[in-house]
């Protein structure tokens, strides 16, 4: 399976899990970020890394 991530901040961090099991049909994977990125949805910091690995 391909590795898939999505990163998001706080107030994103419902739809990006949301779209993990919508798209992805898997359970997804929620860790803190370890690096700076900028979230997916709203390009505030991200705080959060959704991934299905």
């Amino acid at each position: 399976m391909e590795k898939k991530t999505l990163t998001c901040c706080l107030e994103h961090v419902e739809l990006a899990l949301d779209i993990a099991v919508d798209e992805w049909e898997t359970a997804p994977v929620m860790k803190s970020i370890e690096k700076a990125a900028s979230c997916e949805f709203c390009q505030n910091p991200a705080i959060y890394v959704v991934g299905n690995e």
